[in-house]
């Protein structure tokens, strides 16, 4: 099927919804899928983010931005660390995601909505991600998903309709960059945060920074390596990270892979 099959069929099945919530992150998906429910005539939508410690603040902001530009009813759920995440076990992706669905369920139930959203796409399904049993439990559908767009013709449909996410680098929660069972606090949360924008703003776009204790493990894309491997700005990351309080600074050899602190894989 081509993509501008599967752009019809995405279509359709938000057109058929009536009205909807959709869980918007400020990622390239959900923001795409966003736009293009926004253009169906007739749908009663409302977008909803939920903001938590462990979601980047800049995605929080330019999505509430974004809805404001294309005229889409936004709200903003604040929620802190359940209690449940809050030692980061190997399921907390599944935990998590519970915890946010359920928040965004009942807001949409509050509203009447019909149907909610999420931005899970085709690529997503192939993959190991926990969270997808807890979608599955609160009913919650996956239009890009069902149509079949994987991330590769959603950036590209994405620049199509000109819009600015449409190259921005795949991400995942905060959580992510820490092992397994050690204790998640906003302190620890925000380092990370201010660890990965200094990396980002250091020209390492895409790049992770991994939590071991006082160590801090930045894995960089392919392309990546051959610009750090000038002195000059190994120097000035491992001193801006020091400045942010750990101890040692290391480059992953490995580069930047998905699931890399998971136990399971």
């Amino acid at each position: 099927m081509n993509t501008a099959k599967k752009l019809e069929d995405l279509k359709a099945i938000l057109a058929e919804s009536g009205s909807a919530v959709i869980a918007l992150s400020g990622g390239t998906d959900s923001t795409y899928l966003v736009s293009v429910a926004a253009s169906r005539p007739g749908l009663h939508l409302l977008a909803v983010t939920v903001s938590t410690p462990y979601m980047f603040s800049s995605e929080v902001r330019d999505a509430a931005s974004f809805c404001s530009e294309i005229g889409v009813k936004h709200k903003e759920l604040i929620a802190g660390i359940p209690l449940s995440v809050m030692s980061n076990p190997p399921d907390r992706c599944y935990l998590c995601k519970r915890e946010i669905m359920n928040l965004i369920t009942s807001e949409a139930r509050k509203g009447g909505y019909k149907v909610i959203f999420d931005g899970t796409n085709a690529d997503d399904l192939k993959e190991h991600r926990p969270g997808l049993r807890a979608l599955g439990e609160s009913g919650v559908r996956s239009p890009l998903a069902e149509a079949g767009l994987t991330k590769e013709e959603i950036r590209y449909l994405a620049r199509e309709a000109g819009l600015e996410v449409s190259d921005r680098p795949s991400n995942s929660c905060l959580l992510t960059r820490f092992p397994h069972d050690m204790a998640i606090t906003p302190e620890n949360l925000h380092m990370i945060e201010e660890a990965e924008r200094l990396v980002t703003e250091a020209g390492f776009a895409g790049a992770r920074v991994r939590v071991h204790g006082d160590l801090a493990r930045i894995e960089i894309r392919n392309e990546q390596f051959e610009r750090i491997a000038h002195g000059v700005f190994r120097m000035k990351l491992t001193k801006a990270l020091r400045g942010l309080g750990f101890q040692y600074v290391t480059i992953d050899a490995e580069g930047y892979r998905t699931g890399s602190m998971n136990k399971t894989e």
